[in-house]
């Protein structure tokens, strides 16, 4: 019996798959032409990936988004390199979780560029393609499936065909019982897998969140205040997963507490009324005087 049988406590294991499946041509949401096929460029990013050649996988210029007059986002503009691990920080209301739902889909901007490396227009995607695309995000506030083991979470979380006569009847392929095994490993849960999420405690359920994120091998992570409410401890094992992630995903941490954004990110960017108000070191920002001025005090 294999080490998921006896975790799942499931009957015969399914035959492994030869390979993992190549990627589809095509997602739900992605642009099709009038018969009903993805259209070129739909189908080229879902071959080829996303283009980095020039370094950037995540780039905003002149991005303003209004809300009844006001600028949430102001002609922003921004980057992330790939593989970076950025952090976000900024007073309340400077436009951070706007600039997330701008990036994911969920808020369309008025005006301004958004695109996944070289080539991939994200102003052209709704909120599921751009998940397919490889965009992850996390709320502040942990969303796992309480009643369901950890390993269910994750299992469920697997980019799989999610219509409902597919879904009663899949099977997990040896690939993704090694995915889900591996993610186990990174989020530090190998031990609690027949735990159900709701009986973790909340750094847990925080890690358990990202490890949903992580099968499904998103090149990029957008992680909104993920310490909130942690222990120190917590804290320090949540320090400890995202520096282990640190190349291998692109990832943007808005946060407050400066003491963990010291612990992850060697480069800051400061928001304010919806614009970047400065960026560089960690040091560098703490000792810009209008960011004192404005967030960080005295």
């Amino acid at each position: 019996m294999s080490m998921f049988e006896r975790l799942r406590g499931f009957g015969a294991r399914p035959a492994p798959a030869a390979a993992e499946p190549a990627v589809l041509d095509w997602a739900p949401g992605l642009p099709h032409d009038a018969g009903g096929h993805a259209g070129i460029g739909a189908g080229h990013i879902a071959r080829e990936g996303i283009d980095t050649s020039h370094k950037v996988i995540l780039y905003l210029e002149d991005v303003t988004v209004s809300f009844d007059g006001f600028k949430a986002l102001n002609a922003l503009s921004f980057a992330l390199d790939d593989g970076e691990l950025r952090c976000v920080i900024g007073p309340n209301g400077a436009g951070k979780t706007t600039m997330m739902d701008v990036i994911t889909g969920k808020t369309r901007a008025d005006e301004g560029k958004l695109f996944l490396g070289q080539t991939i227009d994200l102003t052209r995607y709704d909120e599921p393609a751009i998940a397919t695309l490889g965009i992850g995000r996390k709320f502040q506030k942990p969303t796992v499936f309480e009643r369901h083991s950890v390993f269910e979470n994750l299992e469920l979380a697997l980019k799989n065909d999610k219509r409902w006569w597919k879904t009663i009847n899949a099977r997990l392929k040896s690939w993704q019982e090694d995915r889900i095994a591996a993610v186990l490993a990174t989020i530090g849960l190998a031990g609690e897998v027949r735990r159900p999420a709701g009986m973790l405690a909340h750094g847990q359920k925080q890690r358990l969140e990202i490890g949903m994120l992580l099968v499904q091998d998103p090149r990029v992570l957008l992680l909104d205040e993920p310490v909130a409410g942690m222990t120190d401890e917590e804290t320090a094992e949540l320090a400890t997963l995202l520096n282990t992630l640190r190349g291998k995903h692109s990832i943007v941490v808005v946060e407050h507490d400066m003491d963990f954004v010291a612990r992850i990110s060697e480069r800051v960017t400061v928001l304010h009324e919806g614009r970047v108000l400065a960026e560089g070191t960690l040091d560098e920002v703490k000792n810009d005087a209008t960011v004192v001025e404005v967030y960080l005090g005295r």
